[in-house]
């Protein structure tokens, strides 16, 4: 009988418990992707494609164009994540994207509970927006949880690593990323007065939450390290990075060019952009020569 944490020729294994390792993705997890992907691609059609419509279109009106912009780009990247998780064969490819949405979602529902009053209340929009933000702090993390028992978290055979520079660089990045992500929440007032744009205390700790979940992201391949698990979620990333490089170029008059962190913003953003699509070609070029770090 195999012992626990004792790989098989098969490359299962089994934990102190005996709960086996077997790398599969649970009936629910597919389920909550397959319940996600409409909401999120609902929400990045009506404010990607029509963000100054969001008096009428949406749960709440924003103002200028760059925030629902940015919400939009976040959004379309989370539904090609959840796609990718709907059809994965193997639980570890995926599992880096659940806390981090988790921490985005408990931002978004900590916003929305303190500003209820700015939203459209009875327009069918904010029931959606709503519902999803009691529901999923609470749901993403259980279903993470109950399937992350079955990622073998080994390094299995000929597993391309990220190089331990890298690991270090992303988990610095992570960590002043959530450090701002907080300061956004916890005191809005002090980034709308630095911040390259027009935002409210809602919008300022929404878009708290969309500089906390890559925050996460980043630590998280940090202790990771396996590319098999982290490929999947940076590309995810790139996604959400591209478009709202996009959205600078569609709203740009929304910036204050004669602040400085207009200029901070958009190299910062440019710059991750550039960093992940590097280390995605620099990896996925490793695999193909058969090197492992």
């Amino acid at each position: 009988m195999q012992k626990p944490g004792i790989s098989s020729n098969s490359g299962v294994f089994s934990d102190s418990a005996g709960l086996l390792r077997n790398d599969r993705i649970l009936p629910e997890t597919r389920v909550l992707a397959a319940f996600i992907v409409p909401f999120l691609l609902v929400a990045f059609v009506l404010l990607y494609l029509f963000p100054n419509d969001t008096d009428t279109l949406f749960a709440w009106t924003i103002k200028p164009a760059m925030t629902p912009l940015i919400m939009g780009a976040g959004y379309i990247s989370g539904s090609y994540f959840f796609s990718r998780v709907f059809f994965a064969k193997r639980w570890h490819t995926i599992h880096l994207g659940f806390l981090p949405i988790t921490a985005f979602t408990i931002f978004m529902a900590i916003a929305s509970f303190l500003h209820l009053d700015r939203f459209h209340q009875g327009h069918i929009s904010f029931f959606a927006w709503l519902g999803l933000y009691i529901i999923t702090p609470f749901l993403v993390p259980l279903v993470w949880w109950r399937n992350s028992r079955t990622d073998p978290r080994q390094r299995g055979l000929g597993e391309l690593m990220l190089p331990l520079v890298i690991r270090y660089i992303l988990g610095l990045a992570g960590l002043i990323q959530f450090s701002i992500a907080l300061v956004l929440l916890i005191s809005p007032d002090f980034m709308i007065s630095l911040w390259p744009w027009k935002l409210t205390q809602l919008t300022a700790q929404v878009i708290g939450g969309w500089f906390a979940l890559p925050s996460v992201v980043a630590m998280l391949m940090a202790l990771d390290g396996r590319w098999s698990a982290i490929r999947i979620t940076l590309h995810s990333q790139l996604i959400g990075l591209g478009l709202m490089l996009v959205g600078v170029m569609r709203s740009w008059a929304d910036f204050d060019q004669s602040n400085a962190m207009t200029w901070v913003f958009v190299v910062g953003i440019s710059l991750m952009f550039v960093a992940l699509l590097s280390l995605d070609f620099f990896m996925e070029s490793g695999k193909s020569r058969g090197k492992v770090a």
